[in-house]
């Protein structure tokens, strides 16, 4: 039977039919679905870890117990996850390992844009990549082979559109693969100095035996047309050469770490004119380059976000492609904080107050934008409570009594914990809110341990943040509404002063979790004098229109928010009395 699939549908379809026992990831958008997705298959034991450095571990450790075992993440996160994948490198596996990495060309919806490519080169683990549906399920099936029988894991790349677009996938039944035999094997296992220095040895032969591999392998392929233009390319940037040379000849590598050698110098003396297409770095032109290929690549395109054919078709014989153009002007959809949203309040008093505010990954980064514009910082995740530390370290007590750091609760699982440890360990006096809107949120409202439910919605112990604060040694733990504007105002001039470091749990659900009502659309009375002050909370529900402030029913969901800012008594509802 044949399905119409998302790639990381299919990636968890293939994940399925490979017989893989265990799952763990963090979710990271595009490569989320992946892993929800795996969380149907009852045969598979699937898991949210607290971050990608753990759930590769998980993974790892399944896999040295004998079985198949996966783990999923975007590209950041496997900067997370780097030590124990440089490391599991050199121990290899007993069942087969494969770690699925989503790039985000283009970024959509990270905070950089990297070729994870760079990251198989240095960690010496073969790559493959896909470039539709179809191949997604058979890569990944085919990477479980590969890794068990080169003994190393194996990463799949993937892209936002490949993670993102659907295409026709061929279904089978799920293989019956048994664990394999555990056995102590102390010199392949356990990198201490000595063994490291021999497994290193074995990788570098690994290497080679895979180069010779990658000469004759399926996932690379000759599509033999024009001799006058060979295009050598893969994943995503195939599709999107396909349809801008539909007459030349291609060699589409699956294989993309090791590279060959032999095979592309073949196909290169086939073509008049040879170009490489790929996404972010030249990674296949620089191996072309280095074994003596006259091409052209980044020299007529970009290194930075996604192509499209057009593009491609532009750069190399400066042709357009005719496109239909809508003459209608479209508005502008900034992004934006939800209707509803517990994060706008807290926001909108660090603006009123003027701190400087560490910041970090989440829905809640979009406080930096107007008209809130109170977020000064944001680099990676959990990095805001080290930041907010060092502004301290850097200006001293006067600058920090103004500087506080601003993470979810996703996120100080995920990597803020160590941070606040920092802090209290170095002396430090920093204030740091939690946003604890009970759910993962950026990435589509997956569970985490402090949320009692597990992948599978089963419950599960949920972890007590305030108890967590308290045992690193934070004496100062407060737990606020940030709905409540001028109860939370108070915590936050004196928790700033205080002498000690302190921990503000703001704790109010998301507004689009399914068991959060609120009492519906407030409007504009009588009383407006059009002060604008509601305006300041940038909630999209509330706009100007004739030079008159509105509330746009079709929106407003009746947080009260607006109620709290407005001087006038100019906002009411039918429910006014219920919104306190």
């Amino acid at each position: 039977m044949k399905k119409l699939m998302l790639g990381n549908a299919a990636v968890a379809r293939g994940a399925y039919e490979a017989g893989v026992s265990v799952v763990s990831s963090y979710p990271g958008t595009p490569s989320t679905e992946i892993t929800q997705e795996i969380a149907k298959f009852d045969e598979i034991d699937s898991e949210w870890a607290p971050n990608e450095k753990v759930a590769l571990e998980v993974a790892i450790g399944a896999s040295f117990a004998g079985a198949r075992a996966m783990s999923c993440m975007k590209h950041v996160g496997l900067n997370v996850a780097a030590d124990p994948l440089f490391t599991v490198s050199y121990t290899g596996v007993s069942g087969g390992l494969v770690i699925c990495v989503a790039d985000d060309q283009g970024i959509h919806s990270s905070q950089n844009e990297q070729d994870s490519r760079l990251m198989a080169i240095a960690s010496k683990v073969p790559m493959l990549e896909p470039a539709d549906s179809a191949e997604c399920k058979h890569y990944v099936k085919t990477a479980f082979e590969l890794s068990e029988k080169y003994d190393t894991p194996i990463l799949i790349r993937l892209s936002t559109r490949v993670s993102h677009s659907q295409s026709l996938v061929q279904l089978s039944e799920r293989q019956d693969i048994s664990l394999r035999e555990y056995a102590k094997d102390t010199a392949k296992r356990v990198m201490m100095p000595a063994m490291a220095i021999s497994r290193h040895k074995y990788v570098e032969r690994r290497l080679d035996d895979m180069r010779d591999f990658a000469e004759q392998c399926e996932f690379n392929t000759i599509e033999k047309k024009s001799k006058k233009i060979g295009v050598i390319t893969a994943g995503i940037a195939y599709q999107y050469a396909k349809e801008a040379f539909p007459e030349a000849s291609f060699l589409k590598l699956g294989l993309i770490n090791p590279l060959p050698e032999k095979l592309i110098k073949d196909f290169a003396s086939q073509v008049e004119q040879l170009y490489v297409i790929e996404e972010l770095e030249p990674v296949i032109e620089n191996h072309c380059k280095a074994i003596g290929l006259n091409i052209h690549g980044k020299d007529i395109l970009p290194r930075t976000g996604e192509y499209n054919s057009g593009m491609i078709r532009k750069a190399v014989f400066g042709e357009q492609i005719e496109t239909h153009n809508i003459e209608e002007d479209i508005p502008g959809r900034p992004p934006v904080m939800c209707v509803g949203c517990p994060h706008r309040g807290v926001f909108y008093l660090l603006k009123k107050l003027r701190f400087i505010v560490s910041g970090d990954i989440g829905c809640y980064t979009l406080g930096a934008l107007a008209p809130l514009n109170s977020m000064d910082l944001c680099v990676c995740m959990g990095a805001s409570i080290g930041m907010a530390h060092g502004i301290e370290k850097a200006r001293g007590d006067s600058f920090r009594k103004k500087t506080v750091a601003v993470i979810g609760d996703s996120t100080f699982i995920h990597s803020g914990i160590t941070g606040l440890i920092d802090i209290v360990y170095n002396k430090g006096n920093s204030t740091v809110i939690i946003l604890d809107n009970s759910i993962t949120a950026m990435t589509g409202h997956q569970d985490n341990p402090a949320t009692g439910y597990t992948i599978k919605s089963e419950p599960t112990k949920s972890l007590d943040l305030v108890g967590l604060c308290k045992a690193i040694g934070v004496n100062r733990v407060t737990i606020a509404d940030p709905f409540d504007l001028s109860g939370f105002e108070k915590i936050l001039k004196e928790e700033t002063q205080a002498d000690e470091p302190s921990v503000i749990i703001a704790r109010r659900p998301c507004a689009l979790l399914k068991g959060v009502r609120y009492p519906g659309a407030l409007r504009i009375n009588e009383n407006c004098v059009t002060c604008k002050s509601c305006l300041g909370l940038g909630c999209p529900a509330i706009s100007v229109k004739d030079s008159k402030v509105t509330i746009d029913a079709t929106q407003c969901v009746g947080c009260g928010l607006c109620l709290k800012v407005c001087k006038f008594n100019a906002i009411g509802g039918i429910k006014d009395e219920s919104i306190n």
